[in-house]
């Protein structure tokens, strides 16, 4: 058992890439929550697209990002951070000048917008990673990985907030907002880029250099699909059984949802710091139990029907809020220090891949097993959960090279 780390906050600024980057950071996550919450929104107000079409534009744009992580994590492995952090935003710029530029009813221009943003968005976590990873080392490094992530939800939320505040003003509103989305993308990429942050991983034998970066990492990211389920529980899973099941009003699932976004950028640091006594593994492992805990909860909680289950509800999503972030917490930090630092890039990729994939099937599965009736769902879930985090525990904290 370790002792818990202790980091001043000007370290932890150091740690996360300095001023300027945290800045970057910042105005990153503020542009990303003014425009990708209401993405389908501008495709069929502003450019008057049916929804169907809307959504496969979208869908079409993150799986293709998905698939450009490799090409991302091959870069970061040639010793780019900085530059690849400022083209993962200076991509989106270019998506959101097409978006400006489709005409009504053009839905080929939107497809190309949404597919610029989709790759910006699957290339930025592995770049900030990556990033983070040259500039702070140890537990250090994980409380940095940490206090972005806070940062970045952070942002988010009053971005968020900001877009609310102006859909009041119809089409010349949405418009304004990626014009001003456009620019803070630009803004960041700037900043990003003027740290001029490159790393020089050491020499691998050429036959070594394109190996999955390590054979035990595969159960991790197996497992990790599962782990993403949870970060799509407030979005999709809650509103669904508030709403269909315990015919709650839909103001739960926003308090819920806001109470989860507050949890994680308070919480996010404290917990990860907290949590940095025992080692990155365990700590995975332990996440998943809460979680699958917080799945059997919200099981018991929809049986108690329509005036007790909503609060309860609300009070079971505490706590999967907290495996959330001890999940998010430990698993990049985790992948981090088991890469060899030549393949650093390529295992931030297939993370970032393994991330994604959960992310995109979750709404499908979260559906198709909630038709089932709630014991499919929830127990469906805590056992996959339960099993991920069997297959984390039993792996070992060594790294391959």
């Amino acid at each position: 058992m370790a002792t818990i780390t202790r980091i001043r906050p000007r370290a932890l600024v150091r740690a996360s890439g300095g001023p300027r980057y945290a800045v970057a950071l910042a105005v990153d996550a503020l542009g990303t929550g003014m425009l990708r919450p209401f993405l389908l929104l501008y495709g069929v107000t502003v450019l008057r697209l049916s929804a169907p079409a809307t959504g496969i534009a979208m869908t079409v744009g993150v799986v293709v990002g998905l698939v450009c992580t490799p090409a991302v994590g091959r870069w970061l492995d040639r010793g780019a951070r900085s530059t690849v952090v400022a083209a993962s935003m200076l991509v989106r710029v270019l998506g959101v000048a097409l978006l400006l530029a489709a005409p009504a009813g053009h839905v080929w221009l939107f497809a190309a917008a949404a597919l610029f943003l989709g790759i910006g968005n699957q290339a930025w976590p592995a770049a900030h990673a990556a990033l983070v990873a040259t500039v702070a080392h140890g537990r250090e490094r994980d409380v940095a990985l940490a206090a972005g992530r806070a940062l970045r939800n952070a942002g988010m939320g009053v971005g968020a907030l900001l877009a609310t505040a102006c859909l009041a003003g119809g089409t010349t509103a949405l418009q304004a907002l990626a014009a001003v989305t456009g620019l803070a993308y630009l803004a960041a990429a700037a900043l990003a880029w003027s740290i001029h942050l490159h790393a020089h991983p050491a020499a691998t034998p050429a036959e070594d250099r394109d190996e999955v970066p390590a054979p035990r990492m595969r159960a991790l990211l197996a497992a990790n699909v599962v782990y993403a389920f949870c970060l799509n529980i407030f979005e999709i899973a809650i509103p669904l059984v508030l709403v269909t099941r315990l015919h709650a009003s839909p103001m739960w699932s926003a308090a819920i949802f806001v109470a989860n976004t507050v949890l994680v950028v308070t919480l996010q640091v404290p917990v990860t710091v907290l949590m940095s006594r025992f080692s990155r593994r365990t700590v995975l492992a332990f996440s998943g139990v809460v979680i699958a805990a917080s799945y059997l909860g919200f099981l018991a909680a929809t049986s108690l029907g329509h005036g007790w289950g909503p609060p309860v509800v609300a009070m079971v999503a505490v706590v999967c809020t907290v495996g959330e972030i001890i999940y998010a917490g430990s698993v990049t930090a985790l992948v981090t220090a088991l890469a060899p630092a030549h393949l650093l890039g390529r295992a931030l990729a297939r993370f970032q891949l393994s991330t994604g994939f959960g992310l995109g099937v979750s709404p499908a599965v979260i559906t198709a097993l909630a038709s089932h009736g709630s014991p499919a769902l929830w127990g469906g879930l805590a056992a996959a959960t339960l099993c991920s985090a069997s297959a984390v525990a039993t792996g070992k904290d060594q790294r391959v090279s």
